[in-house]
């Protein structure tokens, strides 16, 4: 992994071809080489699509009324399609789509339907924002004041003095923070920065950042910053991350000397903590920065989502294609020295694993991937971003 290439500067790459205004650009595509597996990779995403469209409810949601981020997934993907000709030629469903998603806005300017409420307007301010309607600004800017209003503050005010303090969790009552909903919230809040002012001129109300990298670096398996007693130092786990402090969806390991309970980091989680540390616009030099950039390399794999099987898998996929897109990672040094082409890799695994219909489903059911709306969205954002640096 060619750590040089990080950006000092990377405000965030939301796994788009199509980038919001005062977001960090993806890979420049070089010089066209095989053409013909762009060409897959292209049929495999316009497919995709097609299975998508052909499955959108007359209402305009896909998959569930109850859950808007999987109809705003599903815009998100449309909306990043890299030959942009599905927004013009559907343009009619997708607007049936946002109408839908204006729908669900709530009073306190949150957009859900009773659940999962940060997750869903999070996914919902992207897929408003990737619009560039100006009619959606007022909308996005009170989803946005929800989003920052959510950040966890658990003990003295102004104080961290938890170490959830800083993050975002699902919106519910007594909640704790969690790593993967501080990630769509800080997309949602980076993918919005279009909005610097309201209608009068006054400044947009800002997330504290200081607070939010802690929250991050408490989720670090990383002994040098991050001192709770969970903390792994086996170097199978140094650097990677767990779902939230002291809970690891990966398990736990006890040293069988001394009784220490420490937690495992897992490919996923990882990803997510390595995006959100660019969303945070840490340093490339960052200690904590390199240290999940290395548990990454040493774990790559594109069989598995590390430390969890085949659970989550295309989720796996499409946070390591954002993650590394926005860390300007071309190649990955394996521990055998060889390098590999990564976005080669992942987009042949992807074309591979999509069924004769255009979806693509994961056998396995964890975090709703059976359900082909959600896992074909991921698929298809992942190839989307792929495509573009092919």
């Amino acid at each position: 992994m060619n750590l040089n290439c990080i950006p000092a500067f990377v405000a965030g790459a939301l796994g788009l071809v199509l980038i919001q205004p005062g977001l960090a650009q993806p890979l420049e595509r070089g010089p066209i080489g095989d053409v013909s597996f762009r060409y897959e990779v292209e049929h495999a995403i316009t497919t995709g699509l097609n299975w998508l469209m052909a499955h959108q409810d007359e209402e305009g949601w896909w998959s569930s009324p109850d859950v808007p981020a999987l109809t705003a997934l599903v815009l998100t993907a449309i909306q990043s399609e890299p030959t942009k000709k599905y927004r013009t030629r559907h343009s009619e469903a997708i607007q049936k789509a946002y109408d839908y998603l204006l729908k669900c806005r709530q009073e306190d300017g949150s957009i859900h339907r009773g659940s999962l409420v940060n997750y869903n307007t999070a996914l919902s301010v992207v897929a408003l924002s990737l619009a560039l309607d100006p009619a959606y600004d007022d909308v996005v800017r009170a989803a946005r004041r929800f989003l920052i209003r959510s950040q966890i503050d658990m003990g003295e005010p102004g104080k961290l003095d938890s170490p959830f303090d800083g993050g975002v969790g699902y919106g519910s009552s007594g909640e704790h923070s969690d790593m993967s909903n501080t990630l769509v919230a800080l997309e949602a809040l980076r993918a919005s920065e279009y909005l610097p002012s309201d209608r009068g001129g006054n400044p947009e109300p800002s997330l504290n950042w200081d607070a939010a990298i802690q929250f991050l670096q408490n989720c670090q398996n990383l002994p040098s910053v991050n001192k709770q007693t969970w903390v792994s130092d086996r170097a199978e786990d140094r650097g990677g991350f767990v779902y939230q402090p002291g809970e690891s969806k990966a398990g736990s390991v006890t040293n069988a000397v001394t009784g220490r309970v420490s937690l495992r980091s897992y490919g996923s989680i990882s990803y997510v903590g390595l995006m959100s540390y660019l969303y945070a616009r840490l340093e490339r030099e960052d200690a904590r920065v390199l240290a999940v950039l290395e548990w990454l390399r040493e774990n790559y794999t594109l069989e598995e989502n590390p430390g969890m099987g085949q659970e989550g898998l295309y989720y796996y996929f499409h946070i390591m294609a954002k993650a590394l897109t926005a860390a300007q990672v071309d190649r990955i040094a394996l521990k055998t020295g060889s390098e590999v082409n990564w976005q080669r890799e992942l987009a042949m695994r992807l074309i591979n694993l999509q069924s004769a219909d255009g979806s693509w489903s994961n056998p396995n059911n964890r975090w709703w991937e059976k359900n082909p709306h959600l896992s074909t969205a991921y698929a298809v954002l992942t190839l989307g971003l792929l495509w573009s640096q092919l």
